[in-house]
């Protein structure tokens, strides 16, 4: 398989998990609003602060309000973590292989662009939020199930399957380390109805909560961390992500388990380790939020030696840990630069393809 077409399709599902973790979150956020006792503006920032581009949006908005939180997170062409702009990358990776992929993928990613880009300009997302997230986080499942039922399951399949789940894992380490830090507006919340609600947010951001009141019954951080973190089952979890991502790579290379012959599979493989030896009171003893930490640098790296190694990009060795994206509250900024952000448009209607 060349390279390019690799790198592309591995980005297009990428990016495809970006933004349907975003507009969960987003929905999330909209549902606990009802719950919080605090000044709802407060409930809107967090957002911004895992994206880590907090600069960016006080550069361009003046008040983290929901009016210009959901415009930042989904609409704002100039933000390459933005629905709008993953769905446009997606769509014109998925064109530069539409060869490989099925015409069924074809249809829906152009579709799924289009529906958002209709939105951009008609103002449904806000006239109608919970409908608009809704259908973004639908779109994205329809292309999954289209590409596990259209596509042969060789190496093109095995990359768009290697770009969800780490993205996936890496949206849920965020996701639990933004609530070890900011999404509690008061530490007098703590181990109170309200504490209960925002761990309750962070499962239903992860798509989780169902399944964890099914293991757990009962809410607690600590079976919350270790839930979305270890747990071998749940295909949200970190864990399940990191070894259906390691089995993918190995399916792609033929390594045997238990070795490596790439830089990949090193990385991968040292990760895979520290998730099914670790624990959840390992986890306590380190910090929550240093241990996150770190499992976001390894994934970076990851991500760095799969440049290298599949996709042809020069190798560049970073000198300090911000080089690797290593800060928790900092939203992943590699991209495959295959295009520039989408231009801003108009709605279309009665097309659903280009």
């Amino acid at each position: 398989m060349l390279s390019r077409v690799a790198d592309a399709i591995y980005w297009m599902f990428r990016y495809v998990e970006r933004a349907e973790n975003v507009a969960r979150f987003i929905d999330v956020n909209l549902h606990l609003m009802l719950d919080m006792p605090s000044d709802k503006s407060t409930q809107w920032m967090p957002l911004i602060t895992v994206t880590g581009d907090h600069e960016w949006f006080w550069a361009n908005y003046q008040v983290a309000s929901q009016e210009n939180v959901i415009q930042f997170l989904t609409f704002d062409s100039n933000y390459y973590n933005s629905i709008l702009s993953c769905v446009y990358m997606a769509r014109e990776n998925a064109r530069s292989v539409r060869e490989i992929i099925s015409s069924e993928m074809w249809e829906q990613v152009n579709r799924f662009y289009l529906m958002v880009r209709n939105a951009s300009g008609n103002g449904r997302a806000q006239q109608e939020p919970h409908e608009f997230f809704k259908d973004v986080k639908m779109q994205s499942h329809l292309l999954t199930g289209l590409t596990e039922v259209t596509m042969s399951h060789g190496e093109a399949w095995h990359f768009a399957r290697m770009g969800s789940l780490i993205e996936r894992a890496d949206k849920t380490s965020r996701i639990l380390d933004v609530k070890y830090f900011i999404l509690l507006p008061e530490a007098e919340y703590v181990n109170t109805p309200y504490d209960s609600i925002q761990w309750a947010s962070v499962l239903k951001s992860a798509s989780a909560f169902e399944m964890y009141r099914k293991r757990f019954h009962r809410i607690s951080p600590r079976n919350v961390a270790a839930f979305l973190i270890f747990d071998r089952e749940f295909p949200r979890a970190i864990r399940y992500c990191v070894r259906e991502t390691e089995e993918s790579l190995r399916a792609i290379t033929g390594s045997s388990p238990g070795t490596f012959a790439n830089p990949p599979e090193r990385c991968l493989g040292r990760v895979r380790a520290e998730l099914d030896y670790g624990d959840i009171q390992e986890v306590i003893a380190t910090g929550l939020h240093e241990y996150l930490d770190q499992l976001q640098l390894n994934l970076n790296q990851f991500g760095s030696a799969m440049r290298t190694t599949f996709f042809g990009y020069p190798e560049a060795v970073p000198e300090t840990a911000a080089e690797w994206g290593g800060s928790s509250l900092s939203m992943s900024t590699e991209t495959n630069n295959c295009c520039e952000p989408p231009p801003k448009m108009t709605p279309l209607t009665g097309t659903t393809s280009e």
